[in-house]
C-alpha cells in the first residue's frame, strides 16, 4: 500500500490496524469470511473505474469490451456452478437482489409470506424497518416453539388462508436444512412463485454439501462474501421465463452502474468454488459447525434446535440467565469475535436478545478442525464463567493469540 501511505496515512494505518484485528482474533460471524488474496486484488484493480449501465453488448457507454467480457464470463461461470438457467451478477448487495425480485414480479401492496426476523428470517422478508415491509403485505410463518424447526403446516395452512403471490424461503439465523422440495409444493398449491434467500448458504451449496434450492425454486437470491468467500454484492439466479424481467428491474428499474470490480471477483469465486481446496473447505465447515455446536452443548449450553445441519450454530445463553450482548461483548474482549442474536420466542419479550450466532467459516478458512473447534467452545465458556476476572480473561486472550498465530488468515 505504498501508494495509500504516502496519499492518506491515517486511512492506511487504519486498515494496517484492520489487517493485525484479523488475524489476532478468531472470528465467529457467521456472516463473514476470510477471502483469497486474489478477490482482494481484483475488487482493488483498475476496474473500479468503468461505467457500465445497461448489459453486455448493449451499454450506454462506450469502451466495454472488456468489461462485457467480464459479466458475461461471471454469468456464465454462475450458471454452470449452480446450474441455473440464468444469473444476473449485477446486484449491489442481497437485499437489492431480494428487492428486485419482488419488483419485477409483484405489485405494490401484493403479499408475501416469508419466515419471522425472530425464528431466522432476514430484515428485506418483510420487517416493518425495512422498505419492504412497507411496500408489500407480509405475513410470517415461525418454527415450532417446541423443536424449533419449520412447521411446514403451519407454512401450507397458512398458505391457503393468506393466498400469497410469492413465498419466500431462507434465513439468516435458521441452522438446518430447509425442504425446499416442500416449500415447492406449497407455493405452487397456491399458486406463488418461491423466492430462496441462500446468502449464508451459497458456498455450501456450490461445493455440494448441502441441498441445493435451485431446481425447486423460481428465484434464488445470495451474497458473495459468506461461506461463498468472495466479494461484497448480491446475485439472483432464476428461471429462464423471468430473466428478461429481473434484468430489467435490475436495471434501469432500480439501479444504475454496477461495481465491475466487484462483478470481476464474483467471477473469479465462482471459479474457484469449483476446486476440491474450496469444496474442502466448505465441507470442513459443516463438520466443524457440529463439533463446535457439540461442545457446548457439552459446556452445558443450550443450542438451539439441537445442533446444526449448516455452518450456523445458535447458542442460547439466556437459558443460563445471559444477555446475548453482554456475551458479544466479553467475548470480544478476550479476541473472539461473535454476534448477539434473537432467538424464537425473544419476540414475547421485547428488547431481550438470548442467543448468540456462532459460525467456524472464517476459522475453518485459517485451517482449524474439529481439534480447535473443542478449544474455541472451551475459551468461549471460560470466558462467560470468568465474569470480571481479569487474570483469568487475560489467560484466555494470550490463549486466543496463540491459537491464531498457530493459524494465520494471510500468509505473507
Amino acid at each position: 500500500m505504498r501508494h495509500l501511505k504516502n496519499a492518506d496515512p491515517q486511512i492506511a494505518r487504519l486498515i494496517d490496524l484492520e489487517r493485525v484485528r484479523l488475524e489476532e482474533t478468531l472470528n465467529l460471524i457467521a456472516a463473514e469470511n476470510h477471502m483469497p488474496v486474489a478477490v482482494l486484488e481484483t475488487m482493488g484493480s483498475v476496474l473500479n473505474t468503468k461505467t457500465i449501465e445497461g448489459y453486455p453488448g448493449n451499454r450506454f457507454h462506450a469502451g466495454c469490451v472488456h468489461v462485457d467480457e467480464v459479466e458475461t464470463l461471471a454469468c456464465e461461470r454462475a450458471r454452470r456452478l449452480f446450474g441455473a438457467e440464468h444469473v444476473n451478477v449485477q446486484p449491489h448487495s442481497g437485499t437489492s437482489a431480494n428487492l428486485a425480485v419482488y419488483f419485477a414480479m409483484l405489485d405494490i401492496g401484493d403479499r408475501i409470506l416469508a419466515m419471522k426476523l425472530a425464528h431466522g428470517g432476514h430484515l428485506s422478508h418483510g420487517h416493518p424497518a425495512s422498505i419492504t415491509g412497507r411496500c408489500f403485505d407480509f405475513r410470517h410463518y415461525s418454527v415450532n416453539p417446541e423443536t424449533e424447526l419449520i412447521d411446514y403446516d403451519q407454512v401450507h395452512r397458512m398458505a391457503v388462508e393468506f393466498q400469497p403471490r410469492m413465498i419466500v424461503a431462507g434465513a439468516s439465523s435458521y441452522p438446518r436444512c430447509i425442504d425446499y422440495a416442500r416449500m415447492a409444493d406449497i407455493a405452487r398449491s397456491v399458486s406463488a412463485y418461491l423466492l430462496v434467500y441462500m446468502a449464508h448458504l451459497a458456498g455450501l451449496v456450490a461445493a455440494g454439501i448441502i441441498p441445493s434450492p435451485i431446481p425447486h425454486s423460481d428465484f434464488v437470491t445470495f451474497t458473495g462474501y459468506k461461506t461463498l468467500m468472495g466479494p461484497r454484492g448480491g446475485v439472483i439466479l432464476c428461471r429462464a421465463p423471468f430473466a428478461r424481467k429481473i434484468d430489467r428491474t435490475i436495471f434501469p428499474g432500480c439501479q444504475g452502474t454496477s461495481a465491475v470490480n466487484l462483478i470481476a471477483a464474483k467471477a473469479l469465486i465462482f471459479k474457484l468454488a469449483g476446486a476440491k481446496d474450496f469444496i474442502a473447505t466448505q465441507a470442513q465447515t459443516v463438520k466443524n459447525a457440529g463439533q463446535l455446536a457439540g461442545a457446548l452443548a457439552d459446556c452445558g449450553y443450550r443450542i438451539v434446535t439441537g445442533g446444526t445441519d449448516n455452518h450456523l450454530v445458535l447458542v442460547d445463553v439466556g437459558a443460563r440467565q445471559l444477555d446475548g450482548g453482554g456475551v458479544e461483548n466479553a467475548l470480544e474482549a478476550v479476541g473472539i469475535i461473535a454476534n448477539r442474536n434473537v432467538i424464537p420466542g425473544d419476540e414475547n419479550r421485547p428488547g431481550t436478545i438470548s442467543g448468540i450466532r456462532l459460525g467456524p467459516a472464517a476459522v475453518t478458512t485459517r485451517g482449524m478442525g474439529p481439534a480447535e473447534m473443542d478449544v474455541i467452545a472451551d475459551l468461549i465458556d471460560r470466558t462467560v464463567l470468568a465474569g470480571q476476572d481479569q487474570d483469568a480473561l487475560g489467560k484466555i486472550k494470550k490463549q486466543v493469540r496463540v491459537l491464531c498465530k498457530q493459524y494465520p488468515v494471510y500468509v505473507e
